[in-house]
């Protein structure tokens, strides 16, 4: 169905190419999952597939793609259209209508198809995406989750052969997240669609894939059973490092095989007690009062109160919808905000210049220089900071990134990266992350745990949006749940998390109801063990 012979891929100015002498072929009915680092060129593979490399980035392709017996060289997206669907990083960009409706039936009617079959298709899309409620609402008004659905039913409504999908849960919840791959991995076995998917949340993903294509630095692509190739690499879900640690095997790639293996594990584990990062207490630093956002008839936040101290690190964490952008925006002096009060240190914000640093769903909306050593050189002066501060910290997000390059030319990571960076110099009281993992592999997520521990300790108060369950689990030390607007759980990490089956770990639902969340407090208590 997909066929790479020998493909390199390389960009202008770029020191090498992106992709490597690529020789792979996706047969039909196949569910494959692209694994690499931030930035290692898995929207390049992905976009090769459609012919959007490089009919429409640029750059220069070697070898040959064909796709369903098309070679893409000589056929533009637009004439693989009905062939291959693809939802990109962000959804938004590519909505050409204003309401759901129009844009789950738009695609039908650029290849003509009969009312009665389009009104018919939108239907079973809406139902088996769940988001039948959302047909007449206006695309904008949608949460970036409900858009990352959308865009995902939109290219499903033609009913391609093929679906390629870029981080096609990283805005979803997680029983939004279960849902999605349910329907997709319905597709794959009932109808015989190949789906090819890029995703950093592996352990959402990786139990579905028939195959892993696994994308390392140099360029180079290997393919293989997850198993296999999960084994050895650098990337991988919490899982299958904790069975990697106890020598489990076969090595678990979902929750039900690994808690056929942890019996023993929990025996070694007896008497020993997590180690959670601890609630800081003390005077809130912000505070908020009765929150109220309204978006035309919906109600998104009701009188939320919320206090955080200094050094807190607290997620929000609650299903799409549940009011968690609304609830940062209206905590920043920029946001809207029907009623309420909030308060740093007993001022009003507005009144404190840099008080609060806010780092959008969309982080690109803050990049308006025309390459990355700009950026940070600008930031550095508004901050202001000494000369490099900002580039220190974009190499510890994420490293490698060219100075010369332009922003708009980043993975979607890497300019994350740069807006984290260009925003935490300035060192804020409060700052503020709206999902601060989308596009971030596990080490990159673990240099951001690392800047915002740090931050922590010199007394900042942070408040992340996020579904990221493990990244919460490793890094923050109170989760706040909402639901339609309203605070229904608040309190310690472990308490909140191990207690729900919707946002629990992958750790944690494998030792459950012992309180453990991550591999390391695992390990640190098997090394325990292992010194007695």
């Amino acid at each position: 169905m997909i066929h790479f012979e020998h493909v390199t891929i390389r960009y202008p100015n770029a020191p090498e190419p992106t992709l490597c002498d690529v020789d792979l072929v996706i047969p039909e009915g196949e569910l494959c999952v692209v694994v690499g680092r931030t930035g290692v060129g898995k929207s390049t593979f992905l976009g090769a597939i459609n012919g959007l490399v490089p009919h429409f980035t640029g750059g220069h392709l070697a070898g040959r793609v064909t796709v369903a017996g098309r070679d893409t060289r000589t056929h533009p997206p637009r004439e693989l259209a009905d062939v291959v669907g693809m939802v990109g990083q962000d959804p938004l960009a590519g909505f050409v209508t204003d309401s759901v409706e129009e844009e789950l039936a738009y695609a039908m009617e650029q290849i003509g198809l009969s009312a009665s079959v389009m009104r018919k298709r939108v239907e079973e899309t809406l139902d088996l995406l769940g988001i039948a409620e959302l047909r007449h609402r206006p695309l904008r008004s949608l949460s970036g989750g409900q858009q990352q659905r959308v865009a995902i039913g939109s290219v499903l409504t033609p009913q391609p052969r093929i679906l390629v999908l870029d981080e096609p849960t990283s805005a979803l919840d997680p029983t939004a997240a279960e849902e999605v791959l349910a329907a997709i991995t319905r597709l794959v076995h009932d109808l015989g669609i190949t789906v090819v998917i890029a995703e950093h949340r592996l352990e959402r993903v990786v139990q579905y894939a028939d195959r892993v294509v696994l994308l390392g630095p140099t360029g180079s692509v290997t393919a293989g059973a997850p198993e296999a190739m999960l084994r050895t690499s650098e990337v991988a879900p919490p899982l299958v490092r904790l069975g990697r640690l106890v020598a489990w095997d076969p090595l678990p790639l979902s929750v039900r095989d690994a808690r056929r293996h942890v019996a023993t594990l929990r025996a070694d584990l007896s008497g020993f007690v997590p180690e959670h990062r601890l609630m800081p207490a003390g005077p809130a630093v912000l505070s908020a009062r009765g929150l109220t956002v309204r978006y035309g008839t919906t109600l998104a936040l009701r009188g939320v109160d919320l206090d955080v101290s200094p050094g807190q690190l607290v997620a929000v964490m609650g299903r799409n919808g549940a009011g968690k952008s609304s609830l940062l925006w209206a905590l920043h002096p920029a946001g809207p905000r029907g009623g309420g009060t909030v308060t740093i240190d007993g001022e009003d914000p507005a009144t404190r210049r840099g008080a609060i640093g806010l780092v959008p769903q969309t982080p690109s909306d803050l990049l308006y220089l025309a390459t990355v050593a700009e950026e940070c050189e600008q930031a550095d002066r508004e901050a202001p900071a000494v000369a490099g501060t900002t580039r220190e910290l974009l190499d510890r997000l994420v490293p490698g990134v060219a100075a010369a390059t332009h922003p708009r030319d980043l993975s979607e990571g890497q300019r994350l990266g740069l807006v984290l960076a260009v925003q935490l110099v300035r060192a804020p009281l409060v700052v503020l992350l709206d999902e601060p993992t989308r596009g971030l592999d596990a080490v990159a997520k673990a240099r951001l745990t690392s800047v915002l521990v740090e931050l922590a300790h010199q007394g900042r108060a942070i408040v992340v949006s996020t579904h990221d369950v493990e990244f919460v689990a490793t890094t923050a030390d109170r989760v706040v749940v909402l639901a339609e607007g309203e605070v229904v759980a608040d309190g310690p990490t472990a308490e909140v998390v191990v207690a729900s089956p919707a946002f629990a770990p992958q750790i944690a639902k494998v030792l459950h109801p012992d309180p453990w969340l991550t591999v390391e407090q695992v390990e640190r208590a098997l090394l325990s063990r292992a010194s007695v």
